[in-house]
């Protein structure tokens, strides 16, 4: 191996690692999803993946089609910044919504008391939740709730900017070994930062007394996604 491509190597596993450690986007939805939904860390963990695959996958099939057309790095660096800001507002609106949906869940879920009579004509207060009381309608709802898959859309649609200028960098020596190797070592150390971060979190939160907040858990869960686009927005996280 040599010395330059030690450095390209050591360069891309280091950006990969830091964009997606700084980049909360990256793994903090998956998280509160994750404790909304009550998945277990296996569900978890290949759905992470799904999306990190996608996420990358989307910036490599860019990169690739610049190469073959010959579109220089700036033009792609730009298309690529125009993206990610339309993907912020996307990311913001889609946790605005879904916060105010969880909210108007916690408030329609707090328990109230119905009377009962029996045969016998004895009678008797029972305390429930209207999640409890139609337990049979929110089964059928997280069987085709689009939740998961809007994100999924989203990370599709998110760019992984720091992909395009490693990979034009082989690609201008019209190095393809290179160019290869830099890709798949790019999205390896991406998607196994992700789902590090998101089952070793996932795995703390399961360990933590919140039995109190569950009915807030989806409000949660759309807040904290809410604050990762806003993050985007005006951080540039």
């Amino acid at each position: 191996m040599t010395q330059e491509l030690t450095i390209l190597l050591i360069t891309t596993i280091s950006i990969a690692f830091i964009h997606t450690l700084t980049g909360p986007d990256h793994y903090l939805p998956f998280i509160v999803i994750a404790k909304a939904k009550k998945w277990s860390i296996t569900k978890t963990a290949w759905f992470t993946a799904l999306c990190g695959v996608g996420h990358v996958g989307s910036s490599v099939i860019l990169g690739f089609v610049g190469i073959a057309l010959g579109i220089a790095v700036g033009k792609l660096e730009l298309f690529e910044g125009v993206r990610g800001s339309i993907v912020s507002y996307i990311f913001t609106a889609f946790g605005l919504v879904y916060f105010a949906w969880g909210m108007r869940r916690a408030i329609r879920n707090k328990p109230h008391k119905h009377l009962h009579f029996h045969s016998n004509g004895s009678k008797h207060l029972h305390d429930h939740t209207h999640h409890e009381e139609h337990l049979h309608v929110h089964e059928k709802e997280d069987k085709i709730n689009l939740t998961p898959w809007i994100l999924f859309t989203i990370f599709i649609f998110g760019p992984c900017e720091p992909l395009i200028p490693l990979v034009m960098y082989p690609a201008a020596k019209h190095n393809y070994g290179q160019l290869t190797l830099v890709t798949i070592i790019f999205s390896a150390v991406t998607i196994i930062t992700m789902m590090t971060l998101v089952l070793i979190t996932s795995f703390g939160i399961k360990l933590l007394p919140m039995k109190a907040m569950e009915k807030y858990s989806h409000a949660l869960a759309g807040g904290t996604i809410l604050l990762c686009g806003l993050g985007m927005l005006f951080l540039g996280l």
